[in-house]
């Protein structure tokens, strides 16, 4: 049997959307689970849309995923542009690959599956207005061609003259009139399209002496040996194109795959920047900023395990007919299977991204948590030893979605309040409430002290407690009392109640 190649082929046109990322994903998890290659290979052929810093982009967003190619990135996470052993099809940027593809475009024209043609833009503009005003749709095929400026309708010395002279002509592949390509998706199942409705497509350009992408994927992913193509389903509408291409060269069809949209937390449509913005989620794995100075937040920067985020992703389109939610990435290659993938658009819910991300908060030690607290503890200046770090952290991981979360959740173990909130004051601070509290605060030095106390005098423990809770952290909500006291000490903590009743009582006096 063959071994399996499968690539990832994206085009440095801006920064890396989470359904391109599934797409990475669902190739990687292809491959890995059937010990084949997973290539990384950038189509820049669209020299008009290129940003710069979008294939750097590219390329750290999936490393920060933890989806390493096999072939086309070098380990410095550079794309290769030399052939070697482990990269025996470099260049894997089609711009590089420039001069591979004018020979198989000449040889599809040579076969008769294709030929040239050299309409202007204002002759192709004036015959679609032509075809508006008889209240029709201008395309270029079958029912056109023989009426255009073409080497299917031109003299062949005047051919032989534009191809020498001019530089505004294209090769486009001659579409068959009226035939059904039968196709197969993995997928999809069964499909087939006429091709009377079917345009003649541009596959190679003179005047940059590029390839479209139609062109350059099929020769790439001939020459590189790719066994399954799984992209997004935008590409659908293409494939009776790439199945006769594959025919044209009489070169073997690996299989296809057209996974579904990621669609938009509310409604139908497809999940874009515009729908993070308003709701407040990113769409990017990282932080990206314009060539602009623009900058879009990013699921790495808002604190997301990258683990938490192919999780979730996985499982966007995914189903894997069990009820396991979490799975590592070793557990996603042994579970994978292209065939359980849905053919419909897969919602997407921030707040089950934010879920995956508190499990997996859950699951890291509290001493991996720590270190990841301390660079924040120390920009607040901060003192504290490393094990009083790690023994609030496991106290608290349990509250939280983020590690950024633990600064809110337990701020007071580090410092007095300075303010108290109100609505617990207008709760809470009754004098019948505050005076017994704090002669509990003064004779107690656990929380168990203090729950027996407040038993023994036979007063209402909720109110009670609640109080000194106000008065350690400025809430009545939040950590246990005696865990509070066993951080800060009994000396902080009865300072705390009494500097809070003279605020307090100030205040309402």
């Amino acid at each position: 049997m063959k071994r399996t190649r499968v690539r990832f082929a994206p085009s440095p046109t801006g920064p890396l959307h989470m359904g391109g990322v599934r797409t990475a994903l669902y190739n990687y998890l292809f491959a890995k689970q059937k010990g084949g290659d997973f290539i990384l290979r950038i189509e820049d052929t669209d020299s008009h849309r290129f940003v710069p810093g979008a294939e750097k982009y590219i390329i750290e967003a999936l490393r920060w995923c933890g989806i390493y190619p096999d072939e086309g990135v070098d380990k410095d996470g550079n794309m290769v542009s030399v052939p070697s052993e482990r990269h025996p099809h470099a260049p894997y940027r089609q711009s590089e690959r420039k001069p591979i593809y004018r020979k198989y475009a000449e040889d599809l024209v040579s076969a008769g599956w294709a030929y040239y043609a050299f309409d202007s833009s204002e002759e192709l503009e004036k015959a679609r207005a032509e075809a508006e005003a008889r209240g029709e749709t201008f395309i270029y095929n079958w029912s056109t061609r023989e009426n255009l400026r073409n080497s299917l309708t031109l003299p062949a010395d005047e051919v032989e003259r534009l191809l020498r002279d001019t530089t505004d002509w294209t090769v486009r592949f001659k579409m068959p009139k009226d035939r059904t390509v039968r196709m197969d998706d993995l997928i999809r199942g069964h499909i087939e399209v006429n091709t009377v409705t079917l345009d003649d497509k541009v596959l190679w350009k003179r005047a940059d002496e590029l390839p479209t992408y139609h062109l350059a994927n099929i020769v790439d992913d001939h020459l590189m040996e790719v066994t399954e193509v799984i992209r997004g389903e935008e590409w659908l509408p293409s494939l009776p194109l790439h199945y006769l291409l594959y025919e044209a060269f009489g070169w073997e069809r690996p299989g296809f795959a057209h996974l579904s949209l990621l669609l938009k937390p509310v409604g139908n449509g497809k999940l874009s920047k515009r729908d993070g913005d308003k709701l407040g989620f990113p769409v990017f794995p990282m932080l990206w900023t314009s060539p602009e100075g623009e900058t879009s937040h990013g699921y790495r920067e808002d604190g997301y395990f990258p683990e938490a985020f192919i999780n979730m992703l996985a499982l966007l389109g995914w189903n894997p007919g069990t009820e396991q939610e979490i799975f590592s990435l070793p557990e996603l290659v042994e579970s994978f299977s292209i065939e359980k993938v849905i053919k419909s658009g897969a919602k997407f819910n921030p707040e089950k991204a934010k879920w995956f991300n508190k499990e997996y908060l859950r699951l890291e030690s509290p001493e991996e948590l720590a270190r990841m607290w301390m660079p924040e503890l120390e920009e607040k200046g901060v003192k504290a030893d490393e094990k009083k770090i790690v023994e609030i952290v496991d106290l608290i991981k349990e509250r939280a979605t983020f590690v950024s979360d633990f600064w809110n959740i337990a701020w007071y173990l580090f410092k007095a309040p300075a303010e108290y909130a109100g609505k617990d004051v207008a709760k809470f601070w009754k004098e019948e409430n505050y005076v017994p509290a704090l002669q509990a605060c003064k004779e107690c030095r656990t929380g168990e002290e203090l729950e027996e106390w407040i038993r023994r005098k036979e007063l209402p423990m909720g109110k009670i407690m609640n109080c000194i809770r106000l008065m350690l952290s400025g809430s009545g909500s939040g950590l246990g009392i005696g865990d509070i006291i066993r951080f800060i000490g009994h000396d902080e903590a009865l300072a705390r109640c009494e500097a809070a009743a003279k605020a307090l009582n100030s205040q309402a006096g």
